[in-house]
């Protein structure tokens, strides 16, 4: 039987009312799953080219409009 996952620890509801998973519960799984997921930690190494470039540029900009 799997833990069950803690609201605001291993995922949030986004504003489309999704689950988005953590960084934090995405480490603690230790590896990319290749979906693409928001908060990957593993920079989408599983994720098929180009998705994983345009993925790895929009986490720039993103991160450069925030810092």
């Amino acid at each position: 039987m799997q833990p069950q996952l803690k609201e605001g620890i291993d995922f949030y509801y986004n504003d489309d009312g999704y689950v988005v998973l953590t960084a934090a519960f995405l480490l603690n799984r230790g590896y990319c799953c290749g979906n693409g997921c928001r908060h990957c930690p593993y920079d989408y190494k599983k994720v098929p080219e180009p998705r994983r470039t345009d993925l790895l540029a929009a986490r720039k900009l993103n991160n450069n409009e925030k810092g």
